[in-house]
């Protein structure tokens, strides 16, 4: 995604920037970020077209696209300055390769920021483990072994970085995705969603095949059809490869006048339309991908107090704990009960919006994932400063 649109990958450039180091980010164009250079805070943001891929075959042409512009953009960075340290943020997993250029040519240290976990996400994609999922393999591999340190978004991607990567525990480090409070919080919610009588159940995310959206918009079409309820209504806040064909099948659905999608939003709209949601749903599927993911949206729903509706997914039930009701069957209907159970008790909503809040107050600090972030930088580059010194002066 482009930057500053990854909050994440925006949030680590400027920790960095505002500890003195010097950042440059490569990301591709795109989500009214269409600039192909900027700086923006103090960080040099260099931008490249994208396509992406609908297919196997198109992944061939996504992927080897980016990486020419990518390493084409890599030696621009160093023609302005030095590069001490690359940071990847997958996916794809190949995007060691345009560090290994400079790690073999100039000494260059990579980092390795775990995102998601391509050979998983590729099985979900496409229903198969062929020969693209042993090349995922194999490139998830390459990127532990050249990684000198591996940023993990939980506790289950630092334990994957070191059984399936091979990686020493020392040199993983988990960093959370948590938004920073100060900018993520309840404000006057826009009246043009807020409808007396009318709960508001909503999701906010990116809309890609793996993310079961479409199980939302049946869910709601099963409450406002076949449950013949009139006081609920739906906001998706928003952008992604599936949203046309989203928007298409809520209207084949007959819900043009209880379902809004939003597109795309940031600051004060954004915080606006969370602001009037009710409950806060997360329509992940069940899978082998997902159920090792902590979802930004849970995070985000916390901070505002939402209760949250969710499949049965290992690691968002961990992150989430007592906020969430968890719908053990995969189903649009089963979704449907599980937002009518919260919709209908009131006293349960308040209490498991309260339970969010006070985890989110307590836990969710940027400034403290931050530190960490910034630790697992300093501890690199002294460990390389120890090893020159070995070099230079070996033990007699």
């Amino acid at each position: 995604m482009p930057v500053p649109f990854d909050r994440r990958v925006w949030q680590e450039a400027q920790a960095l920037t505002e500890a003195g180091y010097e950042v440059s980010v490569i990301c591709p164009q795109g989500k009214g970020y269409d600039k192909s250079y900027e700086v923006i805070n103090g960080v040099h943001i260099y931008r490249h077209p994208l396509r992406e891929a609908k297919s196997a075959k198109g992944y061939l042409r996504e992927y080897g696209t980016a990486l020419f512009h990518q390493l084409r953009l890599s030696f621009r960075v160093r023609r302005r300055q030095s590069i001490d340290a690359i940071q990847a943020c997958n996916p794809p997993d190949l995007m060691f390769l345009v560090a290994l250029v400079h790690k073999v040519l100039f000494g260059t240290r990579f980092v390795f920021d775990h995102h998601d976990l391509s050979p998983e996400l590729y099985v979900t994609k496409f229903g198969r483990k062929d020969l693209f999922y042993r090349l995922l393999c194999f490139f998830e591999r390459q990127t532990f072994r050249m990684a000198d340190v591996s940023i993990a978004t939980n506790e289950t991607f630092r334990d994957i970085a070191i059984s399936r990567g091979g990686m020493e525990p020392d040199r993983v480090v988990v960093v959370k995705s948590y938004p920073e409070a100060s900018r993520f919080h309840r404000t006057i919610a826009d009246p043009s969603l807020v409808v007396p009588g009318k709960r508001l159940i909503g999701y906010i995310g990116i809309m890609g095949e793996q993310d079961g959206v479409d199980s939302l918009v049946r869910a709601l079409a099963e409450i406002v059809h076949v449950r013949k309820r009139d006081d609920i209504h739906g906001i998706i806040i928003g952008d992604g490869p599936e949203l046309p064909r989203l928007r298409a099948m809520a209207a084949e659905l007959g819900l043009g006048h209880v379902l809004r999608f939003s597109g795309y939003l940031s600051g004060q709209p954004l915080m606006a339309h969370l602001s009037a949601m009710d409950v806060g749903v997360i329509p992940d599927p069940p899978n082998e991908f997902n159920d090792k993911l902590s979802m930004n949206k849970v995070f985000e729903y916390m901070m505002l107090g939402l209760p949250i509706v969710q499949f049965n997914l290992r690691q968002a039930i961990r992150d989430a704990g007592n906020a969430a009701i968890v719908v053990r069957e995969h189903s649009p209907r089963a979704l449907a009960d599980g937002i009518l159970a919260l919709v209908d008790d009131p006293q349960r909503c308040s209490e498991m919006a309260s339970v969010g809040r006070a985890v989110a107050e307590r836990e969710f600090r940027w400034t403290t994932e931050a530190r960490r972030y910034l630790g697992a930088y300093r501890t690199m580059f002294r460990r390389s400063l120890d090893v020159n010194d070995q070099r230079h002066y070996p033990a007699s």
